[in-house]
């Protein structure tokens, strides 16, 4: 019974060998080549050119979210409308319908989203 599984196994142990074979060899290489020589310069933080002035964990405006998330909605319904035109005549007009109303709910959201603001930028 396990030599069903012999396949198996073997194309795991291939992948692992093949995935981190050129990591472990690559790095060995590197290291062995590569100068130890380490100074202040070298290890000081990099941030385009000076020192880092500001936490990296600072607070973004929610307005980034909210604008990616209003490119995935957008993106999602174009993504819906490619394949329903191209079935439009087979699902005739209740399928014409059924988007219409998918569509105004969508306006309906974008029309809200404009009149409270979430569009402009300062």
């Amino acid at each position: 019974m396990l030599d069903n599984y012999f396949a198996i196994l073997l194309f795991i142990l291939v992948g692992l060998a093949v995935g981190i074979g050129p990591m472990l060899i690559g790095g060995g290489i590197a290291w062995s080549l590569g100068l130890q020589k380490p100074d202040p310069e070298k290890n000081s933080p990099y941030e385009c050119g000076f020192e880092a002035f500001e936490d990296a964990r600072m607070k973004f405006d929610v307005r980034y979210y909210l604008v990616a998330i209003l490119f995935i909605l957008f993106d999602l319904e174009i993504a819906f409308l490619f394949p329903w035109a191209v079935v439009l005549d087979q699902i005739g007009a209740f399928g014409f319908w059924a988007m219409v109303v998918f569509l105004g709910i969508l306006v309906v959201g974008f029309a809200y989203e404009w009149m409270k603001g979430a569009l402009e930028w300062e």
